[in-house]
């Protein structure tokens, strides 16, 4: 591949003035996650070769996170491939086996995802009681048909009452309770049951977009997450192997794990100039690691977390990010989503249970469902189980969001154990379940290299925030400045499909692409200069 070096100090357009001598551009992608991974992996077919990619853990894979017990594969983080038409995930995945294992009810095409759609959920109050199926799918049927006016607003370009405060929690819960209590049919007790089971399903609502309540999604912004056509496929070997498909093949130097980075020094070359150590001339970027190793690029894509972003940023950056770049870090939204997986030696629930939901009969009349640190497991909505048997053993997945995550991951596990247990005890009414014999939980909340489980559109943010978010640095209309310095992938910068992996690779994909695209374009320029 033909590629060029821009100078730093041109003083007109860098693409026509700035070539310089025929070496390689100098990438340095921060983070392996699907995001980093994929972006380096095309940069590698492209001809690209001097790329270089900075991981601040020990491992690969970033929100993926598969863990081997034995013969079962756990994930603690990233689960379903989301949709099979168009979907790259899906396509790695399937092209190379991935899926031939995935039984019948690991292809679900429900909504609010579920490890098997085989069974009945087994919706418990808290004093012991199971709420009949019919009550649940006539309570399910009316909480789904206001789900769908949720996403009219932004699809039909709807204006939002004031009412709602532009929140999907509070216009959810406001619609169907006013339809709850407008019910002539049912009795007041039927109707407190079904104000609970609202409370329960806004908590897996909450946990499905990693955000503390559903009272901070945005109402206005909430249609435009696309979902992609087809079912929803687990990967029997663990998610893993998709982030092996996609480093395999690498140089092994090309990835530096334990490499945090501590600042990007970006236009570095051309505000400094003065004191440049020649050995850096030509680089406009400096990387400023943890360790102390600087290291210098033509471009940088950073794949860091929202999270990591909301935290970072002020230091993370020299010079500091334009202001609305800022905004938009500040204004989209991202929380913890937890798994708590506990297995038993023998099931206690029934064969057809395919999990088991809890809901607080005392939460009725509840605004807002934030619980102090000691009832932090009041925010668990459910345990799913895990199916099949043959490959799980006798497995639940809890889960939980928000702060009563975090939470929960300051807890040991044998505190986790007992108060699973105890909750388990208490809704199903049977006590003499045993303890779990083993516990195994997520912690993204205060993972300091991942900071939440992964983005949402929050109260006053849009979709044009993961635009500007996504916008690479110095902004086109900085001419005197060598483009795309600062290129930004990550699961948060995609529009439409934020919060899912296909969203990560394919922003990987997009950043790649920009700088092949670019590099192209000057090998044209050069190669189609007059001869003078």
């Amino acid at each position: 591949m033909q590629s060029w070096e821009i100078s730093s100090d041109s003083t007109d357009d860098p693409l026509s003035s700035g070539l310089r001598t025929h070496r390689q551009p100098r990438i340095v992608v921060i983070g392996a996650g699907l995001a980093g991974l994929a972006a380096t992996k095309i940069l590698l077919k492209n001809g690209f070769t001097d790329v270089t990619v900075l991981e601040a853990s020990d491992h690969v894979g970033g929100r993926v996170q598969s863990v081997q017990l034995g013969e079962t594969t756990l994930e603690l983080g990233a689960t379903w491939i989301h949709g099979a038409n168009g979907n790259p995930v899906y396509h790695l995945a399937e092209d190379n086996g991935l899926l031939e294992h995935t039984t019948d009810g690991e292809r679900s095409v429900g909504r609010i995802s579920l490890y098997t759609k085989n069974g009945v959920a087994h919706y418990q109050t808290n004093i012991g009681k199971r709420i009949p199926k019919d009550l649940v799918e006539e309570f399910s049927d009316l909480y789904n048909e206001v789900y769908e006016l949720t996403q009219e607003f932004f699809q039909n370009g709807t204006p939002v009452c004031a009412e709602s405060q532009n929140s999907v929690g509070i216009f959810t819960r406001d619609v169907v309770r006013k339809k709850i209590m407008l019910d002539p049919d049912d009795s007041e007790s039927t109707k407190k049951l079904k104000l609970s089971m609202l409370q329960q399903y806004l908590k897996v609502e909450s946990c499905e977009s990693s955000s503390p309540s559903m009272d901070e999604v945005s109402l206005s912004e909430f249609g435009e997450w696309t979902e992609i056509p087809g079912a929803h496929y687990v990967i029997p070997e663990g998610f893993m192997k998709v982030v092996e498909l996609l480093a395999q093949d690498m140089p092994s130097r090309t990835v530096c794990l334990s490499k945090p980075v501590r600042c990007i020094h970006w236009n570095y070359s051309a505000q400094h100039q003065e004191v440049i150590d020649p050995l850096f001339l030509g680089h406009p970027i400096y990387v400023e690691c943890e360790d102390e190793e600087w290291i210098t690029a033509d471009h940088v894509i950073i794949t860091a977390s929202l999270g990591v972003l909301k935290q970072n940023h002020e230091t993370m950056f020299t010079p500091s990010l334009p202001e609305d770049k800022v905004f938009a870090i500040e204004k989209l939204g991202i929380s913890t989503t937890d798994k708590i997986f506990l297995e038993f030696e023998e099931p206690f629930w029934s064969p057809e249970c395919n999990s088991i939901q809890f809901v607080w009969e005392d939460e009725a009349q509840l605004e807002q469902l934030a619980y102090p640190e000691e009832l932090w497991y009041k925010k668990i909505c459910s345990f799913d189980v895990l199916y099949p048997p043959e490959r799980y053993g006798y497995m639940l997945s809890g889960w939980i969001c928000g702060q009563e995550a975090l939470y929960m991951e300051r807890c040991d596990d044998e505190t986790v154990a007992e108060t699973c247990t105890e909750l388990l005890r208490r809704f199903t009414g049977n006590p003499n379940i045993p303890k779990p014999w083993r516990v195994l939980r997520s912690s993204w909340g205060s993972n300091p290299f991942i900071r939440g489980s992964y983005s949402f559109t929050r109260v006053g943010s849009s979709g044009g925030d993961c635009e500007r978010l996504a916008t690479p640095l110095p902004y086109a209309n900085s001419t005197k400045a060598p483009p795309l310095q600062v290129l930004f992938a990550g699961e948060a910068t995609h529009r439409k499909y934020y919060s899912t992996t296909h969203g990560a690779l394919l922003s990987g994909q997009r950043e790649a692409t920009r700088l092949i695209e670019m590099y192209q374009d000057l090998h044209r320029a050069e190669t189609t200069k007059p001869n003078m």
